[in-house]
């Protein structure tokens, strides 16, 4: 495919497309039925689908009987570890085989020209973004992923909290269920938004964001104090009334789609002429500009409290204009303090 009908490359090569990033049309007003109704399929294929039937697949193969879920052993906990390590691993591999290893569509629609493991840095552990991110995936989201896990269905298997079935509660469940993305959406700005105050900027969400240049497996490389808060999104199910298969769901809807920000390309080229838009252009200037997008562009949070940045040099001349106001805020306080 041409890239190029698409978008521009500016003189380092990296890619920016024509149209600038927005929100989708779920929360606009005055509400636009016409483009909710084109956009209502992409809520819900691939990504969505794919992880409401991997809940599904992990709940009637994989995971125990209540009553051993009730009492956690070491053997189907590790089975369950074992498990995520390979399937997150195949999944996010997908993708960085096919982009970055076999780089099958070369540099099209890829934001940033340069290729991480041409880029070596001292940031990194071994010099290297990929043998880092293996690592802060195996040694730490891993382990939590499947820890949060254990402990929400000890919590549900010993009635600790409501149980709600299907059967008795179709409606409320199905209407849970379709909200999932929008309640990793909140959360995912509340927590994302608290980890760029200095303190855990330094400390913890930095690690994540030595990825300058995120490719797929940088999607779970975080420090594991983060990685507990964004896994913990399960936890919203011990509070709402819910459904343990829900909050599997809940669970892979942010572990397994913490790929699509990540992917560092526009878009994916299925065919010589298709391509499958990978809604990374967001995420991807948060990596970039680093304190705008601290969501995903579902909810409008960042538009409320000025932090949107869409990609146009509009977006670029009001970030900076934020960035003075705030340098004079802080410049002002350290005059009161002298």
């Amino acid at each position: 495919m041409d890239d190029t009908q698409y978008g521009t490359r500016n003189k380092r090569g990296d890619y920016v497309p024509n149209e600038p990033a927005q929100y989708a049309p779920l929360f606009s007003f005055p509400p636009k039925p016409a483009a909710l109704l084109k956009w209502l399929p992409h809520y819900f294929w691939p990504y969505n689908i794919l992880f409401g039937l991997s809940a599904l697949a992990w709940w009637y193969w994989i995971l125990p009987d209540v009553e051993a879920m009730a009492a956690p052993s070491w053997g189907w906990v590790a089975k369950l570890f074992i498990i995520n390590l390979v399937s997150i691993f195949v999944w996010f591999g997908i993708f960085e085989f096919r982009l970055y290893i076999r780089r099958a569509q070369g540099s099209r629609f890829k934001f940033n020209a340069k290729w991480p493991s041409e880029n070596p840095s001292s940031a990194f552990f071994f010099k290297s973004q990929n043998i880092d991110s293996f690592i802060w995936t195996v040694f730490s989201a891993i382990p939590i992923w499947t820890g949060v896990q254990v402990i929400v269905f000890w919590v549900y298997a010993n009635g600790w909290v409501p149980w709600l079935t299907i059967a008795e509660n179709p409606i409320y469940l199905v209407c849970l269920a379709l909200v999932v993305p929008i309640l990793h959406e909140f959360h995912f700005f509340c927590i994302h938004r608290l980890f760029h105050t200095p303190f855990l900027y330094k400390y913890v969400h930095s690690v994540h964001h030595n990825s300058v240049n995120p490719s797929p497996f940088s999607s779970l490389a975080m420090h594991p104090v983060e990685h507990l808060l964004y896994l913990g999104v399960m936890a919203w199910h011990l509070i709402i009334p819910s459904n343990p298969m829900i909050a599997l769901y809940q669970l892979h809807f942010a572990g397994f789609g913490a790929i699509p920000g990540h992917v560092g390309f526009e878009k994916i080229e299925i065919g010589e002429e298709t391509a499958m838009d990978s809604h990374a252009y967001i995420h991807h200037l948060h990596h970039k500009k680093f304190e705008v997008n601290y969501g995903d562009g579902l909810i409008p949070l960042d538009k409320l409290f000025g932090t949107f940045h869409d990609g146009s040099p509009e977006a670029e001349a009001r970030m900076l204009a934020r960035f003075e106001r705030k340098k004079a805020r802080m410049k002002a306080r350290a005059g009161k303090a002298t």
